[in-house]
């Protein structure tokens, strides 16, 4: 027991060097971020901002993350990483140096600060899939869920330092002060990503373009199963979870009776439950339970808090409860987040990544306006004990119902270790490969199985089916000959031939497998036949459009 849980530790990753250098980074600009959004809204306040331009900050702040981060995704797979972090500290640096400035200046005024807030969020919007996908190749696997443990960690631990700092440093040193150290913070950031050094080899072939990246990742997402069941577990662990911050300032003004001021303790209090749950819940959960026991035991703890929330109304057994609840949404969503992680191959890391964070966000703020809208009118008790009964029922669904069932365990097992192929073997004559963007390519090949495995034959295909269109086909076929049972020819269309070499080099081992099951039911003693087409139609059509749409030597009768 002692060794496992040593492997599942949270400090595990924290042996890397380089990821320990970047984490210590980010619990400092992380605090300095805390501070930075504190001395904003106290920045606001004095520059006479009104409670509509003070409400708009979070409107403001969300905004990118709509508008940008499935495009930051495909950049994401389409650029160097570390590039475009390096690009964001910069971008975030000078934002906050500026705001320094300009306060200093007494130039500063509320639109100014609300542009600002749009700024800083366009950059953590282009900058998070990259960011996450960072962490994947700076750790090995045995620490990825360490890493994004202690990454979650971070962010509760600089939500417990920031306001600490700049409630001490304020009075003392001013808000420039605080702007100017959140610049530091982020020029901090830069230099532990430049120091990391890419270990995983960039592929050589072309890049797809931006258009072909966003195809690309919707073909994968459509075509992978995994993927699926991973978004409608974000989808609704997001809807129901946006209760709490959308209700818990509600009860602290209404129910609770706090100063607006005060306020701050609730989520103070949730970011210590989180902490206590990311460095001593979660390694002794992983060294005894699976990743589903995991979640379905914290989302059960969120349907109690939500019930808490409801009947509890003395302030200090009320930061119990807020605490219990980040306990409850930090084991539950690190789960799922690991489990994330782990279905997504490396070259479609930042799409995948940016699609997670656009179902979380969009469910988060549907969530957050049925949520709002169910206590205004039938108040903050019935909504709280409402989303607790909906959790409920819907965990007992997917459990009951088989056709449902969405656990996360499949995760564990997945590889996406390299092995490129193609549908079996093809050699072509180097003098005739087309050039990148020819296209569309057929690539067919035709074989004959034995009769009596005939529907394992067909269920392989099924899986084959998905293999190639998720990485890049967007037509596939399987014939069977009318003339003699059992010969099969399966027909795979790629739009280019440049997606037809990612295709081969985005080929996982166990994909591959499935190839090799698949060909080891043939029964004929030769190689199956098998040949690779491109399409010349462009030619025809071109022809059409110089000869006018007729035929040479065509007389009209």
């Amino acid at each position: 027991m002692g060794k496992a849980l040593e492997k599942t530790s949270t400090w595990l990753a924290l042996r890397n060097r380089v990821f320990r250098r970047l984490w210590l980074a980010m619990v400092v600009s992380g605090s300095c971020i805390g501070a930075h959004n504190t001395a904003v809204y106290l920045a606001l306040h004095s520059l006479g901002g009104s409670t509509v331009l003070i409400s708009l900050m979070t409107t403001v702040s969300a905004l990118p993350y709509t508008l940008f981060t499935l495009p930051a995704g495909a950049i994401a797979d389409m650029v160097d990483r570390k590039k475009i972090l390096l690009a964001v500290q910069l971008w975030h640096a000078s934002i906050a140096i500026a705001l320094a400035i300009l306060w200093m200046a007494h130039l500063l005024n509320p639109y100014l600060i609300l542009a600002s807030a749009f700024l800083f969020s366009a950059g953590f919007a282009f900058g998070s899939p990259a960011h996450s996908s960072v962490i994947a190749d700076m750790v090995s696997q045995e620490e990825l869920a360490s890493a994004y443990t202690l990454a979650g960690l971070q962010m509760d631990v600089s939500g417990i330092i920031g306001p600490l700092f700049a409630a001490l440093l304020i009075p003392l040193a001013g808000v420039s002060f605080i702007f100017g150290a959140n610049g530091l913070g982020f020029l901090l950031m830069f230099l532990a990503v430049l120091q990391w050094k890419r270990v995983r080899p960039q592929s050589n072939l072309p890049l797809e373009n931006f258009f072909e990246s966003l195809t690309t990742a919707i073909r994968y997402v459509r075509y992978t199963p995994g993927i699926k069941i991973l978004l409608a577990r974000h989808a609704l662990f997001s809807f129901f979870i946006s209760i709490i911050p959308s209700l818990m300032p509600v009860v602290g003004l209404k129910e609770l009776h706090l100063p607006a001021s005060h306020l701050g303790f609730l989520f103070t209090s949730m970011a210590v439950g989180s902490v206590i749950s990311g460095a001593f819940i979660i390694p002794w959960a992983r060294a005894r339970y699976s990743p589903q026991r995991i979640t379905t035991f914290a989302n059960l703890v969120l349907v109690l808090d939500c019930c808490l929330m409801a009947f509890v109304h003395r302030p200090y057994v009320f930061l119990v409860v807020a605490a219990l609840g980040g306990m409850g949404w930090t084991l539950s969503a690190s789960e799922l987040w690991v489990a994330s992680q782990r279905a997504m191959p490396d070259w479609a890391r930042g799409r995948m990544n940016a699609t997670m964070v656009m179902v979380a966000q969009a469910a988060t703020a549907l969530g957050g306006i049925i949520w709002g809208l169910a206590a205004h009118h039938a108040g903050v008790i019935p909504t709280f004990l409402g989303g607790a009964g909906f959790a409920f029922v819907i965990m007992i669904i997917v459990r009951a119902v088989p056709a449902l069932q969405i656990s996360i365990d499949f995760t564990k097992s997945l590889s996406f270790e390299s092995a490129p192929s193609t549908i079996f073997a093809q050699s072509l004559d180097p003098s005739r490969l087309p050039a990148p963007q020819d296209g569309p390519v057929s690539i067919t090949a035709e074989f004959q199985v034995d009769p009596t495995r005939r529907n394992e034959c067909v269920e392989l295909m099924h899986d084959a089916r998905l293999i190639f269109l998720r990485n890049g086909a967007y037509r596939w076929h399987l014939y069977e000959d009318l003339n003699q049972s059992n010969k099969f020819r399966m027909e795979v269309v790629v739009p280019s031939w440049k997606q037809h070499l990612l295709q081969r080099e985005r080929m996982t081992k166990t994909e591959k497998d499935i190839l090799l099951k698949l060909r080891n039911l043939r029964t004929d003693p030769n190689p199956p036949e098998e040949w690779i087409s491109l399409s010349v139609e462009k030619e025809v059509l071109n022809r059409r459009v110089r000869t006018g749409g007729l035929p040479p030597g065509y007389v009209d009768q």
